[in-house]
């Protein structure tokens, strides 16, 4: 090993071998990254998105079955169609939720298995309760009242727990990846500094300052650096903005709307039971207040996509608060008819408060979708190539080593 002939053979080998690893975890990061926020495009948003598409499907549902008890009787026909559609809505995103989800995820599977399990029962109680209110049977309140338990501490929290558990997923994902590949930029700059320090020993043994086959292994090397650099801070860049402008604002608007139609199923229930002296109506006080904190929590934040649309929202929560204290009033005063008229009727009562909020919420929802959307599919399309370039150039590094040392250690045979 004191020879120079040995020590030519000794830095190739070594030149090498950290050209090859340093090329291949290069090509493996980008290729994970690559491969994950691909996944997180095609499959786990869209799985998250279903998974609150369920649960507004089955709240809206039940406010359309309620709305259509209080109308006594016939229901109106748009009501309930608008029952079938959100239930329809439902099954179909249940089977798309059931098709998307990874099976070694067990508790997704059995929220699954327990929503598609109790939709059916619920549809069940419903029609009962409808054919009894049709025929004017009191009994009708009881069913109606029972399935509307059934939704709301069971099938809704189930609906809920499945879209918090798909919505952390998207985020844990988006984190991962929001920092460049530091492990292969710094395998690369090591690479390229032992090319250098290889280029001046060998200056120094064989006495010529240039070899031109180490040159383009350097120039490989850097190229391969700066393009991964590049490409990992932008898509980086792309993955964060699309984690503090898309994924967390949207996690915070689908709560707001969740908690907006948990208000309204507090209001119609408090109707049908006739009962807004306790729980009903302290409940729905406090999800407009939580409703309210949230969407200026919002508003403050990164929100970029649907800002006016929560500011529209906004307004009609709370000119929803001042018909529900019209609404609480008549109440007072006896006037039941009244009441349901302030809570189901089309002239600036509860339903067209409810309805602009809910409205502007869901396309502050698929606003803000967009932009996490486009965000990582932005960071997609910026490692395009780069882990078959960075292969390409390390076996380009590699072959000028080779053909850099191999006229050198000719010279001592």
């Amino acid at each position: 090993m004191r020879t120079t002939p040995a020590q030519i053979t000794a830095v190739g080998i070594g030149l090498i071998v950290i050209a090859i690893v340093s090329g291949a975890v290069a090509a493996a990061q980008v290729t994970d990254r690559e491969r994950t926020l691909d996944t997180l495009h095609s499959e786990v948003e869209p799985l998250a998105h279903a998974a609150q598409d369920i649960y507004s499907s089955l709240s809206i549902a039940d406010a359309a079955a309620t709305t259509a008890f209080l109308a006594g009787g016939i229901e109106p026909a748009e009501v309930r169609d608008r029952y079938t559609l959100s239930i329809s809505d439902a099954s179909a995103d249940l089977v798309d939720a059931a098709a998307g989800i990874d099976e070694s995820d067990t508790t997704s599977h059995d929220l699954l298995a327990r929503l598609s399990v109790g939709v059916p029962i619920y549809t069940g109680l419903i029609e009962t309760a409808r054919v009894n209110n049709r025929s004017g049977q009191p009994v009708g309140s009881a069913y109606l009242s029972e399935a509307s338990s059934m939704m709301q501490s069971t099938l809704l929290p189930l609906a809920e727990q499945l879209h918090t558990v798909q919505a952390a997923r998207v985020v844990q994902m988006q984190a991962e990846f929001a920092t460049p590949p530091w492990l292969a930029i710094a395998l690369l700059m090591v690479t390229f500094v032992a090319l250098v320090v290889a280029q001046l020993l060998l200056a120094k043994w064989t006495r010529r300052r240039l070899n031109a086959g180490l040159i383009l292994a350097s120039v490989a090397v850097a190229a391969s650096l700066a393009w991964l650099v590049i490409a990992g801070l932008l898509s980086a860049a792309s993955t964060a903005r699309a984690l503090d402008a898309g994924a967390r604002p949207l996690a915070e608007l689908t709560t707001g709307r969740i908690i907006t139609q948990q208000a309204r199923a507090d209001e119609t229930l408090g109707l049908v039971r006739r009962d807004f002296s306790g729980r009903y109506d302290e409940q729905f006080q406090q999800r407009l207040t939580d409703l309210d904190a949230l969407l200026e929590g919002v508003a403050r934040g990164s929100l970029r996509a649907g800002a006016d649309e929560v500011a529209v929202a906004d307004r009609a929560q709370e000119a929803w608060s001042e018909a529900h204290r019209r609404l609480m009033t008549l109440l007072d005063r006896g006037d039941w008819d009244g009441a349901v008229s302030v809570a189901v009727g089309p002239a600036g009562g509860s339903a067209i408060q409810y309805a602009t909020a809910d409205a502007y919420l869901t396309h502050a929802i698929d606003e803000t979708r967009s932009e996490l959307r486009s965000g990582v599919a932005r960071a997609v399309d910026t490692l395009t190539g780069l882990a078959t370039g960075t292969i390409a150039l390390a076996a380009l590094a590699v072959a000028g080593i080779a053909a850099g040392l191999w006229p050198r250690l000719r010279e001592y045979q």
